[in-house]
């Protein structure tokens, strides 16, 4: 059923407006605002208060002032909060999916399962809360105990992108609340309502007033930059394009900062020619058009053997062609809008370039005419190896498809990227699988399957994709630091 007006406006109406800064909604401190748009349809869906460097300070400053006693709260504490945030967005799965699809355009089918991932952060990280060890042991000669243990990193700055409005802010947030850190929330201007929301579950969820703030804001600089250069800050962590993260990380070399960095993808998907071609057009449509392609996993380059090639693309094409373009609260609808015109502008250039270079438009290759930022949901055949679509990540729901002849050239045309974020590998050879895996330059590889993001699983890349892992057992460690005490062993001769 398609959503009412009257639902969307109750919604909107009910998520806060205002910078949370230790524990309280207000307005920032000049008075300003910026607008929300829905990108379906370009209309102005809400008005925040946009954050200035003022408020910005007044931030870290609560974080700072809540940071001793935060650190000293019992995990179970932590835990619980965790989970009882986790148990109140489930009550709630309906308004958050929604609210992405308002601000951010995804199909309602998908924003319920981002709600269903992100959510998930919560748990994984509420049982991970308890779990943070350390270690006593003796030392090798026996003269010394060594006992080793884990401490909250301190204040941290979390800037995440608009692509994923929940998971993104449950990603940084989860981690952090679990290793004992307090916050600062920097969401994207073009999507800060989800976290504006998720701040005040947590809230409700019984969260001390200062651990986390949120300071959305239509100026990233004036938050940010006053926050890196401020000695109370100890971590960084950020998710978008790998320019603004190289310069983040100049910024956080002054004061040493712990820095995770989720930046770019390139992201090949390589078929071979023994791969089930049904599953692989599963998985490309997975890796594909999840989130209209407009994610840094979405697979950028379908790298195909020359031998299946051509009953890949029509198949592929075939799939693309059963998509429904349309506003992600019509129940028909199967593909979002791209997040504002310039991102539109951007894939059609690169489009017209690759066909201008030799490509054929198998399906798509144009916008959508109308309301809303639409593109055609495309795939490009022949594309040539030197093309700019291949070496650029699209974050649109276009897929280039080029070939090979053997496992060897996969490989170099694979790595032949300075990103090294999420790869896919279609091929019923086990052995190829690890031949493969162990040999291209990516932090994630998914085998036979075209989503491989997990609360459970490390999540990051290598090269100009960034450092550090997100999830897993190792997400709670980018929020920890190691302290190890000697302890003269009353027993050593």
């Amino acid at each position: 059923m398609t959503i009412s007006p009257e639902r969307e406006a109750a919604l909107l109406a009910s998520v806060p407006t205002g910078l949370l800064i230790d524990g309280e909604w207000r307005d920032a401190s000049d008075g300003g605002t910026f607008d929300v748009h829905d990108p379906a349809t370009g209309k102005v869906i809400a008005t925040l208060a946009s954050a200035t460097s003022e408020d910005a300070k007044a931030a870290l400053d609560a974080a700072d002032a809540a940071q001793a006693e935060w650190a000293r709260t019992p995990a179970r504490v932590r835990s619980d909060i965790l989970r009882r945030a986790f148990d109140l967005i489930n009550e709630r799965a309906e308004d958050f999916a929604l609210l992405m699809t308002l601000e951010m355009g995804k199909p309602l089918a998908e924003a319920r399962g981002e709600v269903a991932y992100g959510n998930e952060f919560l748990r994984w990280f509420s049982e991970e809360a308890v779990r943070d060890y350390g270690r006593y042991l003796t030392t090798p000669e026996g003269k010394n105990k060594i006992l080793v243990q884990n401490k909250p990193v301190g204040p941290c700055l979390l800037i995440t992108p608009w692509n994923f409005p929940l998971a993104m802010a449950t990603r940084k947030v989860g981690p952090a609340i679990a290793a004992g850190c307090t916050m600062v929330l920097k969401p994207a201007k073009l999507t800060p309502l989800t976290s504006q929301l998720f701040a005040a579950v947590l809230l409700e969820a019984g969260l001390p007033a200062g651990v986390l703030n949120v300071v959305s804001g239509k100026s990233a600089s004036s938050i940010s930059g006053p926050i890196m250069k401020d000695s109370r800050l100890r971590k960084v962590s950020f998710t978008g394009s790998t320019p603004v993260g190289r310069q983040l990380l100049k910024d956080a070399a002054d004061n040493v900062l712990r820095t995770s960095m989720e930046l770019g993808g390139n992201a090949p998907f390589l078929v071979f020619e023994d791969a089930d071609l049904d599953k692989a057009v599963e998985g490309a449509m997975a890796a594909k058009m999840r989130n209209m392609g407009e994610a840094c996993t979405a697979a950028n380059r379908f790298l195909v053997q020359d031998t299946v090639a051509e009953e890949f693309t029509r198949k592929f094409a075939e799939a693309m062609r059963g998509l429904k373009p349309g506003r992600g609260t019509e129940d028909s609808t199967t593909v979002g809008p791209l997040i504002d015109g310039g991102a539109r502008d951007d894939v059609h250039q690169l489009v017209t370039a690759a066909i201008s270079a030799g490509a054929e438009a198998v399906c798509g290759g144009e916008p959508i005419d109308g309301d809303g930022y639409f593109y055609a949901p495309t795939v490009l055949g022949n594309v040539p190896n030197d093309a700019a679509i291949l070496g650029e990540e699209i974050f649109g729901p276009v897929a280039p498809v080029t070939t090979f002849k053997t496992e060897e050239e996969a490989i170099a045309l694979a790595n032949a990227s300075e990103y090294g974020l999420a790869s896919y590998l279609f091929t019923q050879d086990y052995a190829r699988m690890f031949r493969v895996a162990e040999q291209i330059e990516f932090g994630m590889v998914g085998f036979n399957a075209g989503v491989i993001s997990n609360a459970a699983a490390p999540f990051g890349g290598v090269k100009q994709s960034g450092l550090g892992r997100e999830g897993g057992a190792e997400g709670i460690a980018e929020y920890s630091t190691v302290q190890y005490i000697g302890i003269a062993d009353p027993y050593a001769k």
